[in-house]
């Protein structure tokens, strides 16, 4: 009995001790292969712009461009594996430091930015790190992204069947259009059948921020005729459901490049320059279907049914399935916009 008694405590005992070790259980991170990362990703970041990162397997190693934010579409610096669970993509800005008397770069240096990518489920998730350019510490900002499917073959724009004609601008009013953030400043004003945006700067007093100016209606596709002016040197955009810029700029005379009148913003480089000198009235006719976009700019087809693969920086939303508003980019520079017409794409 003894001897029984002592082996029951013995037990209990090591039990006691056992339970007192006991760890928390830690959600483990998914483990996954390159597999899992490669495609097209859209990207809501913290704070409410949108992105997109596309990861592909090259023949001997791996390859990406990010879209974070604003601006272009960019090639990134190195793309790896860490370990099983973590994607890394990095990205590099050149930064000049000091200048002789001439103003050219005496001391230039590269600093890295990069994102820690892992998947969640069917999605990914992470954080992008900015070092300071002082070097006196980092930002991290979250952000997570949703699997793209590509765009689906090119449709055929010759039976597509259009609805009623929407007129989105008075000529009196901005009457169905709103500030895309109310909290800056308004720089569109109608007078005379022209919508006018004058994001004028006073030297020396603070600078305002002005805004886009959207439509309150929202849309799948269509297809939209306008008329714009650009003054010289000036710069502005049409957005496609607040999603694809199609660009506004004096960019008569130069040579063909995605950031010209009549691109979609960074994607896709018109085929031949259509524009007309600053200062003149220029028509643009746009139809967005099945992810596709047709430019005819001043009479002449600069882009012919071609897919859009992601949003262009200054997307309002990151769901390329969803609809979404015309806007106008209103913190660049004076333009004129006038005889603004939508007709919707029956499906």
């Amino acid at each position: 009995m003894k001897t029984i008694f002592t082996c029951f405590g013995i037990v209990l005992i090591s039990l006691s001790i056992i339970s007192c070790n006991v760890k928390p259980k830690v959600e483990p991170v998914q483990k996954t292969d390159i597999t899992e990362f490669l495609g097209q990703w859209t990207i809501d970041i913290s704070g409410g712009s949108v992105g997109w990162l596309e990861v592909r397997q090259e023949k001997d190693y791996l390859d990406a461009d990010l879209l974070w934010g604003g601006g272009s579409v960019n090639p990134m610096a190195h793309v790896y594996l860490s370990g099983d669970k973590f994607l890394v993509v990095t990205k590099v800005d050149k930064i000049i430091r000091t200048k002789d008397a001439n103003n050219e770069p005496l001391k230039t240096q590269l600093i890295t930015s990069w994102l820690e990518v892992q998947k969640k489920g069917d999605k990914i998730a992470g954080f992008i790190f900015n070092p300071h350019r002082d070097g006196k510490g980092i930002d991290s900002t979250s952000f997570v992204g949703t699997k793209l499917p590509p765009p689906p073959p090119a449709p055929d724009l010759t039976k597509i069947k259009f609805g009623t004609s929407v007129n989105l601008f008075n000529g009196k009013d901005l009457t169905g259009w709103r500030l895309t953030n109310e909290k800056q400043k308004n720089g569109f004003s109608a007078k005379d059948g022209v919508l006018t945006n004058d994001p004028a700067q006073t030297e020396g007093e603070h600078h305002v921020s002005y805004g886009n100016l959207r439509t309150d209606q929202e849309f799948e596709d269509f297809n939209l005729k306008l008329e714009v002016n650009v003054p010289e040197g000036s710069n502005s955009g049409v957005y496609l459901r607040g999603m694809y810029e199609v660009q506004v700029l004096d960019s008569y005379g130069k040579e063909l490049d995605p950031h010209n009148m009549g691109a979609v913003y960074s994607r896709i480089k018109p085929t031949v320059s259509a524009e007309k000198p600053a200062g003149t009235w220029q028509t643009m006719d746009i139809t967005l279907c099945d992810r596709h976009a047709t430019v005819i700019l001043n009479g002449i087809k600069i882009i012919d049914n071609q897919p859009i693969y992601g949003p262009t920086g200054g997307a309002l939303k990151s769901d390329v399935f969803s609809p979404g508003p015309i806007y106008l980019q209103g913190d660049h520079g004076k333009v004129y916009y006038k005889n603004l017409v939508l007709t919707p794409i029956i499906k």
